[in-house]
């Protein structure tokens, strides 16, 4: 039936437009769907927002930039007549379903939450059909989370701001996060790298085919490795052994947040944080279910139509049903795996970024359906009487494709160390002769654990327990967005290595060269990310200990279920916390966090310190106990405060002195004609006299910048887009119109300057272009008195 004169039968209230543009399709016109844009309110921007005292009760507060939509949502739920909550199936979800509840007074009795992991027409009348009442306990997780990292935040950021630097804050799991990538460095820095070699044999069968054999164990050095060639010059090899078994390979589960955020980084290049914006486009749409889950469960509907695919497609033999179970630490709901809505659905409408990331979700969640591939695995043992060592050659033939016919899941770097790879091999038989075409010896070195990337960072997140599907990618983002981390640029230092090689009888040496330790795009901790870290560790080490974080998350789940009160949760951990921030912010330090003598400076014989500043990373002539002014200068891009030595540190104090960037481009100090100068993005500001140019600090730069910028602000009252020659300024004399270089008094009776139009500006310029230059009287000079 219609709805009655400027009544609304049912108002469904979603947080995006997107999603409620897909919903709106499905429902008829008894509906009307809004967004409320996400969260309608949050804690209290000033102060903590969270009454310690009164159990840690959330203050919250609506936006200024949400009122006008809380009005509109007000308006239309009191002229409903139902009124549904279909925010997301998680505990944010839910948590944004009871702020809007509480927010818009609505009422028990024609309230209803509805929840569904897929946005299509039978998920969405399915939903309606079996409404339910708001879950608390899911909320109070949500708000568990909260307020514990608002109280972390808080509290913890004041102490940074005291002990290292202003303008510092901390976060619950960014800190931890912050601590792998530190950790995972100072691994690398302690790492002393051995060189050993490698024997390889290009071995050859009677028929000619050739295929590569290796020495198993490891050579120490270069002339160990020469003798193994020299043993082998005129040597004929056998196969000793030959065994051949047969393996199989199963696909892996559907893709979870995690995974999907792994595999895409691995195959599409895409960052966390983008992984998640792409996935969101495709769920709102109504293309795949929703995408924060880390279930690998699969629904009855879903399996049938994957199998369907499956058999039209490939055909009966490609089919092994399976059902996943999830195992990941602490899963949250009961939510499905990340997967087609349709997946009968080849391709989509969308961008080149979606239509990719549709493909990979869908290859995906058919091949967690298919057969195991088999593969025959072939192990080769050679020998010869002549040769000191032995070789093994291993191979794999592919039987049958199974589920690698569509998809097989990447491996980042940690994982290729681990698992090597195989090649193919000819066809081979016990006590076969071979002759080796070449035998060659290659240095090679010990190499260090690799850098985290994006993708294995979140795997080692969710290995240790830490965070949630929700939280991986606006941890990495924000730990980046703080400039604790930065992604590598640099693409490796050349290194030189040995070749030996025995071919037709002959031994010959040669250098080659190689690109190692490549940093391009993995996460590494910047000067400020070590200094926090360290102290962290050192003060607040429950913080920072991957256990306490787990189980804080642990009890978050406890309390999602109903196990816990939320409060009671939160005060048992500040009971702990709390004394902590005390004790550290009331503690004397003899020097800065992260601060370091370099010696002495050889001209004035006073102490080079290196240190945190107010705007980052800076080495410092003198201290503020002697009677001369320090001098300062800002590290350089590339310098690190742990490995800049003395010579390093004098030179920042040479002209043109780089002080470091602001805004993203590098400020520089100068000395030219007119006097010492800053130039910053090509503009130029005196510095005054009472500054000395080689003690100007990154920190004064900035302020002498943005009082320049204040002031030309100040001096410009008003510009005219149809007219950029004409400009009305502030002067030494007050307030003149600038037309093309020439300068127009503003009569004394316009009582409002800044409110003179285009035309009355252009009326003062002409009228005053017109008239009659008076000529210029020089007065004659006074007589001096005789």
């Amino acid at each position: 039936t219609p709805t009655s004169m400027g009544k609304i039968k049912n108002l469904v209230i979603v947080e995006s437009p997107a999603k409620a543009k897909t919903i709106e399709k499905f429902l008829g016109k008894d509906y009307k769907v809004l967004s409320s844009y996400g969260h309608i309110r949050d804690l209290r921007k000033k102060h903590s927002g969270v009454d310690i005292d009164n159990n840690f009760t959330p203050e919250y507060e609506i936006p200024d930039d949400k009122l006008e939509l809380v009005e509109k949502l007000r308006k239309y739920s009191s002229e409903a007549d139902t009124i549904w909550l279909a925010s997301d199936e998680d505990r944010e979800g839910e948590a944004i379903a009871w702020h809007l509840f509480q927010v818009l007074d609505l009422s028990e009795e024609n309230t209803r939450r509805i929840v569904f992991h897929e946005i299509t027409k039978n998920a969405i009348l399915n939903a309606i059909a079996n409404p339910r009442g708001i879950d608390l306990d899911r909320v109070d997780a949500q708000q568990a989370r909260r307020v514990l990292d608002r109280i972390v935040g808080f509290e913890l950021s004041p102490v940074l701001w005291k002990k290292i630097k202003p303008a510092l804050s901390a976060g619950r799991v960014q800190s931890v996060a912050v601590r792998l990538i530190v950790e995972r460095e100072n691994e690398i820095k302690n790492f002393s790298s051995e060189n050993y070699y490698r024997v390889t044999g290009m071995m050859a069968t009677p028929e000619g085919s050739t295929f590569r054999a290796e020495v198993t164990r490891r050579l120490k050095d270069e002339a160990e490795a020469k003798a193994v060639l020299e043993s082998c010059k005129g040597a004929d090899f056998i196969i000793d052994e030959i065994a051949t078994k047969p393996l199989t390979k199963s696909p892996a589960p559907p893709f979870t947040t995690s995974t999907l955020q792994q595999d895409a980084a691995r195959k599409l290049g895409f960052t966390v944080s983008q992984t998640m914006m792409i996935a969101q486009r495709l769920y709102e749409a109504g293309f795949i279910t929703y995408m924060r889950t880390d279930s690998v469960n699969l629904s009855k509907e879903a399996l049938g139509a994957i199998a369907a695919v499956i058999k039209s497609t490939m055909g009966d033999n490609y089919l092994t049903p399976r059902q996943y179970h999830t195992k990941s630490k602490g899963a949250q709901e009961a939510h499905e795996a990340i997967r087609p809505t349709y997946v009968d659905r080849e391709t989509i409408d969308g961008s080149s970024q979606e239509k990719r990331l549709y493909d990979l979700i869908r290859k995906r969640a058919i091949a967690s359906q298919m057969a195991d591939a088999k593969v025959d695995k072939t192990n080769v043992e050679i020998s010869s009487p002549h040769c000191s060592e032995k070789f093994t050659a291993s191979g794999e033939t592919l039987v049958f494709d199974g589920f690698l016919k569509i998809y097989s899941e990447s491996a980042d770097e940690e994982q290729k160390m681990a698992i090597g790879e195989a090649g193919t091999l000819p066809k081979l038989e016990k006590n076969m002769l071979l002759k080796a075409d070449s035998v060659t010896a290659t240095e090679r070195f010990t190499l260090h654990a690799p850098r985290y990337t994006e993708a294995s960072l979140v795997r080692k997140m969710e290995e240790l327990g830490i965070g949630r599907p929700s939280t991986y990618a606006p941890t990495i983002s924000t730990i980046q967005q703080r400039e604790y981390v930065v992604k590598g640029q640099n693409e490796g230092t050349p290194r030189d290595y040995h070749v030996l090689t025995l071919k037709n009888g002959k031994i010959t040496r040669k250098t080659a060269t190689e690109k190692t330790d490549s940093e391009k795009g993995k996460l590494m901790p910047t000067d400020i990310g070590n200094v926090v870290n360290q102290f962290l560790t050192e003060y607040f080490p429950d913080i920072l200990d991957y256990n306490f974080t787990a189980k804080v998350e642990e009890r978050f789940d406890q309390i999602a279920e109903g196990n816990l009160q939320w409060n009671e949760s939160i005060g048992d951990f500040y009971e702990v916390f709390h004394p902590e921030v005390e004790k550290a912010l009331n503690m004397k330090l003899e020097h800065k966090v992260g601060e370091r003598c370099l010696g002495e400076d050889p001209a004035t014989g006073l102490p080079v310190f290196v240190k945190i500043g107010r705007f980052g990373p800076l080495v410092q002539i003198g201290d503020a106990n002697s009677d001369d002014r320090p001098k300062f200068a800002s590290l350089r891009n590339g310098q690190s405060m742990a490995e800049i030595t003395l010579d390093e540190a004098l030179k920042l104090f040479e002209f043109p002195r780089t002080l470091g960037d602001y805004e993203g481009k590098t400020v520089t100090v100068g000395i030219g004609r007119f006097g010492p100068y800053i130039r910053h993005d090509n503009k130029y500001v005196s510095i005054p006299k009472e500054l000395q140019p080689a003690e100007v600090a990154l920190e004064e730069a900035v302020e002498l910048i943005n009082a320049k910028r204040e002031a030309e602000k100040k001096k410009t009252v008003k510009i005219f887009d149809n007219e950029p020659d004409l400009q009305i300024l502030n002067g030494r004399y007050g307030i003149y119109i600038s037309y093309k270089g020439s300068n127009y008094k503003i009569p004394k009776t316009v009582a409002k300057p800044e409110g003179l139009t285009l035309e009355e500006c252009m009326d003062i310029i002409k009228r005053q272009d017109e008239k009659p230059k008076k000529a210029a009287v020089r007065k004659a000079p006074a007589k001096k008195a005789k």
